[in-house]
């Protein structure tokens, strides 16, 4: 029997910011069985990555190696040797200052096959996303790429300082965080001078990026006061005047912003592209999971007994997406439905039953479950009226009852449970009780009750007093105001879209009055 041959990917994850990973990366990602990360890798990206493959974590960071280069050089060999499909995840590009060419050199001795993807090396990114071009014809035709950490265990510099200094062109600085007052003095002491613009940028390419601009003999002083640690680059040329015009990525609405987003990974995505967009730092820590119903016989039987009904009401797109599941296991065509009419709690979950090319016959103006009943009584009377309501397994009751009591004949019947989401992948959880946050987003009374099961949520708001609190509408408020809470800000209207721009208006108030967004 032949036995699964092995290989490894060097993949560049690029700078930070998730998006700047290449299609190449994204796909090879997609069906490891083992990934081998770094510190400096975004760690959203690990959820491209199959659910059962073993993560790594191989470090490094500055006096920090989780693994030892030779030990993790050998552990690449030997999960290939087992017939592994092998990642090695690391920050920019494997080739650029990441000792890729040492790891394909081990590789290449052993006999692996081994295949290097490209990143996006933060020697350019990081510029790009604080306003600076590396080149300008204006300024400059060349840009130099300088490693400001070499190899401690040489006897000596193999930089000829005199020859940096003396080559025109923009100096990118890569490791320099703790060395960059020694390097600009070599620099000034042959020939650059101390005038010449200089920048350093933290975190580029994410929300957290901080960038500080100064001159050349001031920037060491300049970096110091700002609290600028490692990892950061360093820009040093006429480019760096260019920030004031150009500088496009700290200046998005929610930038400096972090909003930790608690919807279903399945529903997340909306909300987190939109906060994404707008430069906001997002932890994705969704506290709920969608499950089978407890009892699936009510399901089943509303199913096999549809042509009963008039009228089908879904108060969220899980509804929708997990009836019809179990709808379509049952009938292969869509008329097996026959004449029910619809209604929807909201635009979001209307936009999943039109997804199916299904007409919505009720949708209160005010997107809550309670004002659903009062959407249908406006198409017809309710009374008499056979009503299947799918919702979540535990659901606020007012629905029910102001159908009941206009006269409607009622099954409620759930089609799904949410369960307590615990797992994470991403280190989300882990930053939000070291870090805190600026906001908490809660988008259904649900994702309150497991936050808070999860993480104390008065306890939390305590340990970081200036943490904020949104809500998508009254039935969450009214969950957390169930634990002494009142909400922040309740979004108007009651939605996905209304969240973020109620977001935007808080932020953008708070900046009028304290002069600036919160920035951790």
């Amino acid at each position: 029997m032949q036995t699964k041959k092995g290989i490894v990917y060097l993949v560049g994850a690029g700078p930070g910011d998730a998006g700047l990973l290449t299609l190449r990366g994204a796909e090879v990602l997609g069906h490891a069985e083992v990934v081998v990360y770094d510190a400096l890798v975004n760690q959203e990206l690990l959820r491209l990555a199959p659910r059962d493959a073993e993560f790594i974590y191989g470090g490094k960071r500055s006096r920090d190696h989780a693994i030892p280069q030779a030990d993790l050089n050998q552990l690449l060999v030997q999960r290939a040797r087992e017939g592994k499909v092998v990642v090695r995840l690391k920050g920019g590009d494997p080739y650029v200052f990441g000792r890729g060419g040492e790891e394909a050199e081990e590789l290449a001795d052993a006999g692996i096959e081994f295949e290097v993807v490209p990143g996006i090396s933060s020697t350019v990114a990081a510029p790009a996303y604080a306003g600076i071009p590396v080149t300008h014809r204006d300024f400059c035709s060349s840009y130099q790429v300088i490693t400001g950490h070499e190899d401690p265990t040489k006897p000596e510099t193999s930089l000829d300082w005199g020859s940096v200094a003396r080559t025109p062109g923009t100096k990118v600085i890569l490791m320099g965080v703790e060395r960059i007052g020694h390097i600009a003095r070599e620099l000034i002491q042959n020939g650059m001078a101390a005038e010449t613009p200089a920048a350093m940028i933290r975190w580029g390419t994410t929300s957290r990026q901080q960038s500080v601009v100064a001159t050349l003999d001031t920037l060491a002083d300049a970096a110091t006061a700002a609290g600028i640690t490692a990892p950061a680059v360093t820009v040093v040329g006429g480019v760096v005047t260019l920030r004031n015009r150009l500088n496009w990525f700290e200046n998005r609405p929610l930038f400096g912003q972090r909003i930790v987003v608690t919807r279903t990974r399945e529903q997340a995505s909306t909300l987190v592209h939109q906060l994404h967009e707008r430069g906001a730092d997002v932890l994705e820590i969704p506290t709920i999971k969608i499950g089978p119903p407890s009892e699936i016989h009510p399901l089943i039987d509303a199913i096999t007994g549809l042509t009963e009904y008039n009228w089908i009401v879904f108060t969220s797109p899980n509804g929708v997406t997990t009836f019809f599941d179990y709808f379509f296991k049952a009938f292969d065509d869509i008329r097996s439905l026959g004449f029910i009419r619809f209604a929807a709690v909201g635009p979001a979950t209307a936009a999943k039953l039109k997804e199916l090319h299904l007409r919505v016959d009720a949708m209160p103006s005010e997107y809550v479950a309670g004002k659903v009943c009062k959407a249908i009584a406006q198409v017809e009377n309710v009374e008499n009226l056979r009503i299947l309501c799918l919702r979540a397994e535990v659901a606020n009751p007012e629905l029910v009852r102001q159908l009941e009591e206009l006269g409607g004949i009622v099954d409620d019947v759930a089609c799904y449970r949410t369960e307590p989401e615990t797992e994470d992948r991403t280190g989300a959880a882990a930053r939000l009780n070291e870090e805190g946050a600026d906001w908490l987003t809660f988008s259904s009374a649900s994702t309150v009750e497991n936050f808070h099961a999860r993480f104390d949520l008065p306890a939390l708001l305590r340990k970081f007093p200036k943490t904020r609190t949104l809500t998508i509408g009254p039935e969450t408020s009214k969950a957390l105001m169930a634990l002494g809470l009142e909400p922040t800000a309740e979004a108007k209207p009651h939605t996905i879209d209304g969240m973020v721009t109620t977001l935007e208006r808080a932020v953008r108030k708070s900046s009028k009055t304290t002069g600036a967004p919160s920035k951790h």
